[in-house]
């Protein structure tokens, strides 16, 4: 199944007895591949991402300067909406470039070796194997295609391979690389300016790391892998090489500096790479994407506060109608199969919940002494960008799969990639990489994308007869501890103690420091100042809050299994770009299962189509339910407080599917039975990714099949579409008409009940179903009478009909149903206000909001984020009106929100909330975004400027605003023939 030598350099050069004061001869790169017709891919603006301070001079000077591949895969992303639906297979290479491995000879722009003539030392500091290449540069030539400017690495060995992966991190993003590190570090402000002050605290609060922490990581992975653990050490030692190589080459040749070092009082540029930068710029990113859980205790205040309102029993049965920890009529990605996953106990082992007293909650702060000091204003667009820089979206999206049997080809299919944001330069960053097996280690053949600064493989992308890529999947694998506090001389604990009980010891809290001087630089004008951190940190975990409980003083802490292996997940991405290791689907999910953050994994050969989610989940203490902090005797099964973690499940009870019709994932619920984590209230009735279900449901209907082009329509025209139009609003608008659902049970005879149900009367009431006010057999619509309102339900009628997209097809700068989607606007906050605050109170309605967003609109409040309809209440409007109308419900509420269950009451509040949704102006909407009143949205109607995508600036060099899209950032378009 593999074809190893086709593109790869020949053979390992002979071993060097030394360290060569000379570079060694260049390998000859491996010929191009011609697989256009197999794989295909995207990844706007453009592959470069150095502007040195010629090109940014220039390009303040005139826009249309930009530096070569700066941005030349924008328009292809961008314009692909005003083609699709209707796209031609022909013209697929319009909006998707060739990912074939090599370059065709007449599109060879460069061809060099990272050292020239003047190498850098390399200290390899860890034993080779006999063979391996030990020159001050390894053996490695790169070219770079002329089309796009994708660097194509080849190296005689792996470590060549490395070493050329590390040189074009910093060739193509030498000062977002330096961003990362330093805000990994939680010294953001101290590199650029205060204006970044926030950004530190916020990543101090999550990931603490000492120096020493993060070296520690690289060290323990012999110990914990073994050989595999020793070439992963190696790897990182070249990569690291191939960094310095370029830093240095930048103080010799200004065109190689990036220009944004002079804006940050810098002129010298980066200091030297070391491997723990690595670690910190893994512990950044898989704090971003890679985990889930961790709000145990504002899941318990929010219990709490329904408990206070609607008293214990009926409490407890409200905050589950909003936890959603396991909807039945939640999409999921495995259809079929259950995966159990945290299911909460009956009857919790007596102890073990540790709920707050009342009031007695005190956050942690990252300031010492708990001071909300006022944030640094900014000073200018450098600045600007960084306070900005990682307004991520709440999820990475998203991917289609089809099956083999489901393909007009009899080939499986995929459109998938993840959704990062969007950047200039790109968060992620494209390679090509290539070296064959042999005493160096083993063989590397991949192309695609990775985060830079931790590209020392292909994260996501293709080998070489397969793909694969990723979306977030954000299960629990954070736990809160109720850790008691104490005194080491034995008196009694408070609040303000300084030691916690930890398995009959009275140890002390280690408390972590760190202090970020900043000074005003040309990009950030805040002036001088210093911020002093401080996190505390227990072997349980990051101490979040004190509390007490049961009158007793405690910490409670957040304890994450990746916390401190942060980069063991590279084994598995070890195993991907290694085309010996991957032999089909099967192999894909076990070198899947090494990766500890939690992401959905998809894959597809020539033959199948495959799913895993990977994942670090701990095994519970039984009986333990994981909605609320646990009290900290009921440790993680086998707890080693040294490693930070304890048994983890195994393969098999990780969702997982071979070869189901089709698999999709757009962040959604992973598989039956697989419970949401504390910190996802979203996984409701309705999800974003049914769009996509739809329109490959209904490609796939009967003896229809897909085609590849259609899959990609299916992608981009569910890009479009506003989630509360198509799946909530028609139930609303049932609800203003009065069209209540007119079915008729079931008949049986007399006196008989369904097999094995007890009669309503002698089930205990917590299982009975609510009463609902709408199955009227004879309900008659109501006449919506007020002129107003019967034309603004006109439009939302057509705009539903019509798909609810927000879209510009004839390119004329205005949505088509644009005054729909203003009513829209308008009258979200306003509806769901109107539907769940009068039975809430407002005291929970807030709360709720804080652990759920109500609207994740593609605004997302100024940041301009793409990534849209990600959870927000879709489903516990649709669910409760669904209800109320009469329809079919699995997984009913214990009541009826709206109206609290009377329809009259319910038309009454949704009519009056659209009454005065029609009283908002454009202006009012939309008139306050500051993208759209500068520069970048000049000419550009309010409202489609206002979702317009944005790739935030990081330094001088900005791109045009596009059409909005809900599609991946890197995007892969996969039919292997």
């Amino acid at each position: 199944m593999r074809r190893l030598t086709a593109i790869l350099v020949a053979a390992v050069l002979a071993s060097l007895a030394g360290t060569a004061t000379a570079p060694a001869a260049d390998p000859a790169p491996g010929p191009y591949e011609n697989r256009a017709d197999s794989f295909r891919n995207i990844a706007p603006p453009g592959a470069n991402g150095l502007a040195n301070p010629a090109q940014l001079a220039a390009f303040q000077a005139d826009k249309s300067n930009r530096p070569p591949h700066n941005s030349d895969q924008l328009a292809m992303y961008g314009d692909l909406v005003y083609a699709s639906p209707g796209l031609q297979a022909s013209d697929i290479g319009k909006y998707f470039k060739d990912a074939s491995f090599g370059v065709r000879p007449d599109d060879i722009e460069r061809q060099y070796d990272p050292c020239g003539t003047t190498p850098a030392p390399l200290p390899v500091a860890l034993p080779l194997p006999t063979g391996a290449t030990t020159s001050a540069c390894p053996e490695v030539v790169i070219q770079r295609d002329k089309g796009f400017g994708v660097p194509h690495i080849f190296g005689a060995d792996r470590s060549g391979a490395m070493f050329g992966a590390g040189y074009v991190a910093a060739e193509d993003r030498l000062f977002f690389i330096d961003v990362l590190r330093h805000y990994g570090r939680a010294e953001l402000s101290s590199f650029a300016g205060g204006a970044n002050v926030a950004l530190d605290r916020e990543q101090w609060g999550f990931s603490p790391y000492t120096e020493a922490d993060l070296q520690r990581q690289i060290d323990q992975f012999d110990e914990m892998f073994g050989e595999t653990g020793r070439q992963l050490q190696r790897d990182l030692e070249f990569y690291t090489a191939g960094v310095n190589q370029y830093i240095q080459q930048t103080k010799a040749d200004p065109s190689k500096m990036p220009g944004e070092y002079a804006a940050i009082g810098r002129p010298q540029g980066a200091d030297p790479w070391k491997g723990t930068d690595v670690v910190a710029i893994a512990a950044l990113v898989g704090g971003i994407f890679g985990k889930g859980g961790g709000e145990e205790l504002d899941s318990a205040l929010f219990f709490q506060e329904a408990q206070k309102r609607f008293g214990n029993k009926r409490g407890s049965r409200v905050w589950s109608d909003f936890r959603s920890a396991e909807d039945p009529e939640a999409p999921t990605t495995v259809h079929r199969k259950r995966f159990p996953y945290q299911v909460a106990p009956r009857r919790p082992v007596k102890g073990s919940v540790a709920l707050p007293d009342p009031g007695s909650v005190t956050k942690a702060s990252e300031v010492p002494g708990g001071e909300d000091s006022s944030q640094p204003t900014s000073g200018g667009p450098v600045a600007n960008a960084l306070k900005q820089l990682f307004a991520f979206p709440s999820g990475n999206s998203n991917a289609l799969t089809v099956s083999a049997r489901e393909s007009e080809s009899g080939r499986p299919l995929a459109v998938f990639g993840p959704q990062t944001g969007y950047f200039s330069p790109q968060v992620l960053m494209e390679q090509d990489m290539h070296a064959p097996a042999g005493p160096a280690g083993p063989a590397i053949a991949a192309r695609g994308t990775s985060f830079p600064g931790t590209n020392l493989f292909v994260q996501l992308g293709r080998g070489d007869d397969y793909a694969w890529s990723a979306t977030s999947a954000s299960q629990d694998i954070v736990d809160t501890f109720a850790v008691d506090l104490c005194e080491p001389g034995g008196g009694a604990p408070s609040l303000e103690s300084t030691h916690y009980r930890f398995r009959g010891q009275c140890l002390p809290i280690e408390v972590l420091e760190k202090t970020n001087t900043f000074t005003p630089n040309a990009a950030d004008q805040t002036p001088p100042g210093t911020d002093r951190l401080r996190t505390e940190r227990t072997k349980l975990g990051i101490v979040a809050a004190r509390a007490t409980v049961g009158g007793r003083p405690v910490l409670y802490t957040r304890l994450r299994t990746t916390y401190g292996h942060e980069v063991d997940s590279a084994i598995g991405f070890m195993e991907f770009n290694d085309p010996n290791a991957i032999n089909g689907a099967r192999s894909y999910q076990e070198a899947a299962h090494k990766i500890g953050y939690t992401f959905n994994w998809l894959y597809v050969d020539s033959k199948d189509i495959a799913y895993f989610n990977s994942g670090n989940n701990p095994v519970r203490s039984k009986r333990t339910d994981q909605n609320f902090p646990v009290a900290a005797r009921f440790e993680w099964r086998h707890f080693n407080p040294e490693l930070g973690y304890g048994d983890l499940t195994p393969f098999e009870e990780h969702p997982q599917v071979i070869n189901q019709r089709f698999i999709n994932s757009w962040n959604n619920k992973q598989a039956p039975g697989f419970r949401a984590a504390d910190s996802n209230y979203g996984y409701q009735s309705t999800y974003r990714v049914q769009p996509l279900d739809d329109r490959v449901r209904r490609g796939i209907k009967g003896a229809n099949k897909m085609s590849l082009v259609e899959l990609i329509d299916a992608m981009e025209d569910s890009g479009t579409v506003d989630h509360r139009g198509d799946k909530v609003l028609p139930f609303v608008l049932r609800v203003l008409e009065g069209r209540v659902a007119q079915r008729t049970p079931a008949r049986r005879p007399a006196g008989q009940r369904p097999r094995g149900r007890r009669p309503a009367s002698q089930r205990p009431r917590s299982r009975r179903r609510p009463a609902f006010t709408g199955r009227h057999r004879s309900a008659a619509a109501t006449q919506v009478t007020d002129p107003a309102l019967r034309t603004a339900i006109a439009q939302l009628k057509v705009w539903q009909a019509d798909g609810a997209h927000r879209r510009d097809r004839n390119r004329d700068g205005v949505y088509e149903h644009s005054e729909a989607i203003r009513i829209m606007d308008a009258w979200w906050p306003l509806l769901i206000e109107a539907q769940f605050k009068p039975v809430l109170g407002e005291a929970m309605f807030r709360r709720l909001e804080g652990l759920k967003d109500p609207d994740d609109e593609p605004n997302v409040d100024g940041a301009h984020l793409g990534s849209a309809y990600n959870g927000g209440w879709y489903g516990y409007v649709q669910k409760d009106l669904r209800t109320l109308l009469g329809d079919r419900v699995r997984g009913r509420y214990s009541r009826i929100y709206c109206g609290n269950g009377k329809l009259k009451r319910c038309q009454s509040a949704l009519s009056g909330s659209l009454l005065k949704a029609l009283a908002a102006t454009p202006a009012d909407l939309y008139g306050g975004d500051k993208v759209c009143n500068s520069s970048e949205g000049q000419g550009l109607d309010p409202q489609f400027c206002f979702d317009a995508v944005r790739h935030r600036p990081l330094g001088g060099i900005s791109q045009p605003l596009i059409h909005w899209i809900n599609r991946p950032t890197f995007q892969q378009v996969v039919e292997i023939k």
